[in-house]
């Protein structure tokens, strides 16, 4: 007899980006393997902080989709800049999620993605008891990463993010982490803590590596959330455009900025190419030399979810942001490194590579090393074996 799952999470499908992916693969693999899986999940309006067209004037909607129960819950979406408005946006959700659990029947296994604090802080708040196991999936570490990305600065308010973050691992049966440096930081927190690397490894067919004739500049491109951690405003204005191209996808709260700087700089070989679906993305990226994977500042616990999407297309990285991520393009040899912040080091990188050292082979190799060690099933498949039993 198969177990019901739920999943909370503040970002799924339609939405683009990361998490959304990683939540929609979880759901996919927890449904293929003898679970009945249902999601919690506000109305799609990430990343541009609008209801989708689709879903507007709704105040919930239920849909079945691979098999998988979504529930989208009201929210007051906004990506507004100003802290209280974000602060509303949460809360609107977690309101929600309140009035959800009084209202249905709680699987006793629920997995709870965080962040946002809040939001997993409601569930873990409202859904503990001693029969129900809560799985806290952790993809950055907050209020950490806030306090790095200058978002966040030391005061009362910012201890108070640290209670809830402690309590929220306190209350987890099992922690899920995407880098060693937040299942570190969990266990130093919570000692004895049970924990699981889950990587954002992902599932899809690999396409078939082609053969590109060699060209006189080297193609860069950038696909992706344009905020302000990823730093691509700041990156246009830093390369050295003397030997590359450099194209940017997706959409986000730079893009703006991005946009104005291409039509005031006509001369930059800048390409931007707006928001595409992760199909056609896949296709497009083939077409390029190099994929640059920046953070504005070094994250700690970030590994960007691109350095496993690229590696599966076989497409060279240069990765400019620093940690853990950095250590996993060197171990699997997937590219080359720039110094985190320092675009004097970034372009002298650049400057150094030729494009005859993109080679097919190359490519084959990068590809290769993915389907071993970034291998979405086998992951699972560990996860299954060693904890779903327990559920």
């Amino acid at each position: 007899m198969k177990k019901d799952v739920l999943i909370i999470t503040s970002y799924f499908p339609p939405e683009i980006g990361a998490a959304s992916n990683r939540i929609f693969q979880l759901a996919k693999g927890l449904q293929d393997t003898n679970f009945n899986v249902s999601v919690l999940t506000p109305l799609p309006n990430y990343p541009t902080g609008k209801i989708f067209n689709d879903y507007k004037g709704k105040f919930k909607h239920v849909s079945k989709e691979n098999n998988v129960t979504i529930n989208r819950l009201w929210i007051y979406a906004s990506n507004s800049k100003n802290k209280l408005l974000r602060l509303i946006a949460m809360l609107s959700y977690s309101f929600s999620l309140i009035w959800f659990f009084m209202w249905h029947k709680i699987p006793k296994t629920v997995i709870v993605q965080s962040p946002p604090l809040l939001v997993a802080f409601t569930s873990m708040l409202f859904l503990r008891k001693k029969n129900r196991t809560l799985i806290l999936n952790v993809s950055d570490l907050w209020p950490i990463a806030g306090l790095e990305l200058g978002a966040l600065k030391k005061n009362f308010s910012y201890r108070i993010l640290e209670k809830i973050e402690c309590f929220n691992y306190k209350n987890a049966s099992l922690v899920l982490g995407q880098s060693e440096e937040i299942l570190t930081h969990v266990k130093s927190v919570c000692p004895g803590k049970s924990t699981f690397l889950y990587r954002n490894y992902p599932d899809f067919n690999p396409p078939e590596i082609e053969h590109h004739s060699a060209h006189g500049v080297i193609k860069i491109v950038y696909a992706g959330l344009l905020g302000v951690a990823q730093g691509i405003y700041k990156l246009c204005n830093e390369l050295d455009y003397s030997a590359i191209e450099f194209h940017i996808y997706g959409s986000g709260a730079e893009q703006e900025k991005i946009e104005r700087f291409i039509l005031e700089h006509p001369e930059l070989p800048i390409f931007f190419h707006g928001r595409v679906t992760r199909e056609a993305l896949h296709r497009l990226l083939m077409a390029y030399d190099i994929a640059i994977i920046p953070l504005l500042n070094r994250i700690y616990g970030s590994v960007p979810s691109k350095i496993f999407e690229y590696a599966r297309l076989g497409l060279p990285m240069l990765y400019f942001g620093g940690g853990e991520g950095e250590t996993v393009i060197k171990e699997h040899h997937l590219g080359w490194i720039a110094s985190a912040s320092d675009y004097e080091d970034l372009n002298q990188v650049i400057s150094k590579i030729k494009v005859g050292d993109i080679s097919e082979e190359q490519k084959i190799k990068i590809q290769e090393t993915a389907l071993t060690f970034f291998d979405f099933n086998d992951q699972l498949e560990r996860f299954s074996r060693l904890y779903l039993p327990l559920l």
